[in-house]
């Protein structure tokens, strides 16, 4: 199911003291177990004039705001483009999900030159990131029991392995679980729907088989890690900095 992206996202995106380079929509409603409580993620690049990158006084490299409207709870972030595309280039699998997103609120001609170029900012590195994410996750679940961390423990495993076989981004878990042995993961996309907090009760047999599936995924990603045909260093700094430096000129 293709998630519907309010108007109320646009908005927010508008209320943006900077034009936006792109804005997309992360978290849960991009991994496909958003719950009807869910706040809605919206991440942006945003660009500073000329004068407020050289001059004396600089504008922000990151804006942040938070608000409810229409009963949506929106959270904002905007990160300036040379500090985006600094980041791009670290093994930062937040940043990489954000420019890759198929959710897009707003797009831009420089959306697209960033999209062509992550994926020459793949590295192995960035299994670093999904396996210290999903031990993060795993902690936050068995210290709150909820179903939430439990599906983004998942997610980002398999996010990690699928980026590190192919070099290519999926964030959706319903498209990744499939094929994985996990016949649960439906169940409890039903059950995060209910509610974003929603306990996993005390069902002892699935936790056991839960916390068996995680440990035999990270095993697969750092396989996949060990495995992978993806480079040591991003081949797209050269590239991005001439971006920055036409964003800027124009």
């Amino acid at each position: 199911m293709i998630y519907q992206i309010p108007p109320v996202a646009a908005d927010a995106v508008a209320a943006l003291p900077y034009p936006a380079v792109f804005a997309t929509i992360s978290g849960s409603h991009m991994y496909g177990f958003a719950s009807a409580d869910s706040d809605l993620d919206i991440r942006a690049v945003h660009r500073l004039p000329l004068e407020e990158v050289i001059g004396l006084r600089t504008g922000p490299e990151t804006l942040q705001s938070s608000r409810t409207r229409d009963g949506v709870e929106l959270d904002v972030v905007s990160q300036e483009l040379a500090k985006f595309c600094r980041l791009l280039l670290r093994p930062n699998g937040h940043i990489l999900e954000q420019v890759l997103s198929p959710l897009v609120v707003t797009t831009s001609d420089l959306h697209a030159e960033l999209v062509a170029l992550a994926p020459g900012c793949v590295t192995r590195y960035h299994s670093h990131h999904y396996l210290g994410f999903a031990k993060g996750q795993w902690q936050l679940f068995e210290r709150e029991g909820s179903v939430k961390p439990a599906l983004y423990t998942l997610r980002v495993l398999l996010t990690g392995i699928h980026l590190m076989r192919t070099g290519e981004l999926e964030c959706d878990l319903p498209t990744l679980a499939p094929g994985m042995d996990l016949p649960y993961v439906p169940d409890l996309i039903e059950r995060k729907a209910r509610a974003e907090k929603e306990p996993l009760g005390s069902d002892t047999a699935l936790r056991r088989q839960l916390e068996s599936d995680v440990q035999r995924l990270q095993r697969t990603l750092e396989q996949a890690r060990d495995e992978t045909k993806l480079p040591d260093r991003p081949g797209s700094g050269e590239a991005l900095h001439h971006l920055v430096v036409q964003a800027r000129l124009s």
